[in-house]
């Protein structure tokens, strides 16, 4: 090859190269508007299904996927040189397989049998590496998820109370998940600007009285409560978790730069939209399903002269805890949340979402076959009871980002 020929050749790479470059700018340049403007506020309320009760490692089950979606959450929860795939997955199933047939599940029952001492050393010692190799594998999904840049969080989830950018963490504890990781990381795909989430969830807590609204009228009580010698406080404190949402709310908005350092006081700030989940406590009374829908509508009705946002978008996590659309549509509050969104003072601005459908029926049957005997394979894909979605991150996952999709679809018929 001639010194012509080479010189061309490197003139030719050098134009490319630029070409390259400047067809990238666009997109630099959109990410990094998408971080300026306005700042989209949104209130994530309700009871210990907003809280989160997932454990983080159990996110990765989004690899054992029922459909398209899930590929795609995956990739939006997981870093892109994350260490975590289905092949990872299926060998940690296998591992844990080995483990509860080796140990008999949690209570180590098939140890505990072993009567010769070195046998049973032998057995523990092998265990013993089962579970490390198991603690390693969670450890190394939770390392692998995305922490935001761009949106923050100021959360109370029960005694879990933290601020900052949103990953995992933010649920009952510092190592779990509720519905707001993926609804902010999905939120910040269909919306411009920083993005903040105020989040405010107390476990056991019902909308008639915790959170009862004040245009719900003064909270009746029933005859045990009249006969109780603390029938004053009960009336007294009514409302009192409503109340607690709204101060919290009011504390973040005083002082936004401290909550979001990309807030600009001359772009100003929007309350973009509300999310509610709730409803399991409600169910038990005959009074307190009687009137939810009432309720319901009153605490949407309020929030929004609260806060001066008169069409303010607003999503209803339809209670779906029992799994099925036959039994959900036999619950109560679940046929109530679905009545009030309908409302047609409602239309276009307030939208339900079925959680039922998000359900993780892979965790749903590792659980229905004995999930103490099967411990290990348990604690890969879940970690708590059915009333708290059997603690499944893939389906905390699925129901934050089907929040968002509903939301981004309210906020797009407020602008038509």
């Amino acid at each position: 090859m001639n010194t012509r020929t080479i010189t061309k050749i490197r003139n030719f790479a050098r134009c490319a190269a630029v070409v390259v470059l400047v067809a990238l700018l666009p997109s630099v340049s959109n990410a990094a508007d998408a971080s300026k403007g306005k700042l989209r506020i949104f209130i994530l309320a309700g009871q210990s299904n907003m809280v989160g009760h997932a454990n983080a490692h159990t996110i990765a089950t989004l690899f054992n996927p029922d459909g398209a979606k899930d590929k795609e959450l995956a990739q939006l929860v997981f870093k892109k040189d994350a260490k975590i795939s289905k092949a990872i997955l299926d060998r940690q199933l296998a591992q844990a397989i080995k483990t509860d047939e080796l140990t008999g599940g949690i209570s180590n029952k098939k140890i505990k049998a072993i009567t010769d001492a070195t046998q049973k050393a032998k057995v523990e010692a092998k265990a013993n590496a089962l579970k490390a190799a198991h603690e390693a594998y969670k450890a190394n999904v939770v390392s692998s998820t995305v922490v935001s840049d761009r949106v923050y969080i100021s959360s109370i989830a029960d005694g879990n109370v933290k601020s900052g950018k949103l990953g995992v963490g933010f649920g009952g504890s510092r190592s779990k998940i509720g519905p707001e990781y993926s609804f902010g990381l999905s939120i910040a795909k269909k919306v411009d600007g920083p993005v903040l989430i105020i989040k405010t969830s107390w476990g056991g807590k019902s909308l008639n009285y915790d959170f009862r609204p004040p245009s719900a009228g003064p909270y009746e009580l029933d005859e045990k409560q009249k006969a109780s010698n603390k029938a004053d406080a009960i009336k007294k404190n009514a409302g009192h978790f409503y109340r607690l949402m709204n101060e919290q709310v009011r504390k973040v908005l005083k002082d936004l730069k401290t909550y979001h350092p990309a807030y600009d006081a001359k772009a100003g700030h929007e309350i973009a939209g509300f999310v509610w989940f709730q409803g399991f406590n409600d169910q038990f009374s005959t009074a307190f399903k009687g009137n939810y829908k009432t309720c319901m509508i009153s605490f949407i009705k309020d929030l929004r002269s609260e806060y001066k946002t008169p069409g303010m978008p607003f999503v209803i996590g339809v209670l779906g805890t029992s799994r099925t659309k036959e039994k959900v549509a036999e619950n109560a509050i679940s046929v109530a949340q679905r009545q009030a969104a309908k409302a047609p003072e409602f239309k276009d601005n307030v939208l339900a979402v079925e959680s039922y459908t998000e359900y993780a029926l892979d965790s749903w049957k590792v659980y229905d076959t004995g999930w103490a005997d099967h411990y290990c394979q348990w604690d890969t894909v879940g970690s708590d009871r059915p009333y708290h979605y059997l603690g499944s991150g893939k389906f905390f996952v699925r129901l934050g980002d089907a929040f968002a999709t509903a939301m981004a679809d309210l906020i797009s018929k407020q602008k038509k």
